[in-house]
């Protein structure tokens, strides 16, 4: 297989965004404190985060091609199912008694706790795995269709289809086992929407480079021609 220079640097950062950011949607709900349309500005914090890691995915579809990022969407998928098994590990172990009074197992539960139960691991892990093999799939498809031409085209398209499926999906499943109340789903779900295709959208002129100069120095410009697309696919 080809070697490349920045490929690995790629994954991990893509990789270490996708994990801080489902920290960020256990620990906290952000209200911006306006509305759009009259819903509430508000989202899980790590609405601030994901949309890079879909930028990331943008990146390493349009270089690199869909039979490679489909192996990092589950180095992915395996990494935040280790951290949930860590997180895990972590709530069972008994907590000094000293930290149980200034923290304490209530409050590791309330903040962190999620990132170790069913609810907010399965909306994570189905939402990411729909989400990003939707975004790549679209991305390759259309760099095909376009015959490589406007990048934007394909970096948004991708990002409203994968973006809508793993937003409804991760608030969805959330909701229906009791991490989100029901009476939040529109909220979220809108809001988290709007804002990651925002940031998809304001950060094009930064991907338009990156894609630029990685294509240059590892003088790579892959189309999907004949890729087998089924994500499970070794």
């Amino acid at each position: 297989m080809k070697q490349y220079k920045f490929f690995d640097l790629i994954v991990a950062l893509f990789v270490t965004v996708l994990i801080l950011s489902n920290i960020a949607s256990s620990a906290k709900i952000v209200d911006l404190g306006f509305s759009l349309f009259h819903v509430p500005m508000a989202f899980d914090a790590g609405t601030i985060l994901f949309p890079v890691s879909y930028i990331f995915g943008d990146i390493l579809t349009e270089v690199y091609g869909y039979k490679r990022s489909r192996r990092v969407i589950w180095t992915g998928f395996a990494c935040l199912a280790l951290s949930a098994v860590v997180f895990g590990a972590i709530r069972a172990l008994p907590g000094e008694t000293t930290w149980q009074g200034y923290a304490g197992d209530e409050a590791y539960n309330a903040i962190l706790g999620g990132m170790s139960t069913g609810g907010i691991v399965l909306a994570s892990l189905a939402a990411y795995w729909a989400g990003e093999f939707t975004n790549s799939f679209t991305l390759a498809k259309m760099k095909i269709l376009t015959n490589g031409r406007w990048l934007w085209t394909r970096t948004i398209g991708s990002t409203l289809l994968g973006e809508f499926v793993d937003t409804v999906m991760f608030v969805a499943v959330a909701s229906a086992i009791g991490v989100f109340p029901w009476s939040l789903f529109l909220t979220l779900t809108v809001t988290n929407y709007l804002f990651k295709c925002g940031v998809e959208a304001l950060m094009t002129p930064v991907t338009y480079g990156v894609v630029g100069f990685l294509k240059k120095v590892e003088n790579e410009d892959y189309y999907d021609r004949g890729t087998n697309f089924n994500p499970f696919a070794v």
